[in-house]
């Protein structure tokens, strides 16, 4: 009884690894793109940008703009630092968050 069990047990364990290893997560590309020049920074999307947010390592928020309703949306940051962090929401709903470098 205790051998069936066992090979049960293997058979389903098996089942599990090869179903997850078959099945890999697509990874979603963004709609927009992101263009540095120094500190300035330029986002081009394909749907209209509503909001933007840019913030340091530490958590302080450096711009937020709400209400943009544009294709592209320039700006420069304001301090000086090598990592940062977007968010920028479209106007269909999606939110996307990502860190960025500038030189």
């Amino acid at each position: 009884m205790n051998a069936i069990r066992r090979l049960l047990a293997i058979v389903l364990l098996s089942v599990v690894v090869l179903d997850l290893q078959a099945q890999p997560f697509a990874k979603e590309t963004k709609p927009y793109k992101i263009l540095t020049s120094g500190k300035n920074i330029t986002i081009k999307s394909t749907n209209n940008i509503n909001h933007i947010m840019i913030w340091t390592n530490g958590g302080n928020r450096l711009i937020e703009q709400r209400s943009i309703n544009a294709n592209n949306y320039s700006f420069t940051i304001p301090i000086n630092g090598k990592f940062f962090f977007l968010m920028v929401g479209l106007s269909n709903g999606k939110i996307y968050i990502e860190k960025i470098g500038v030189q």
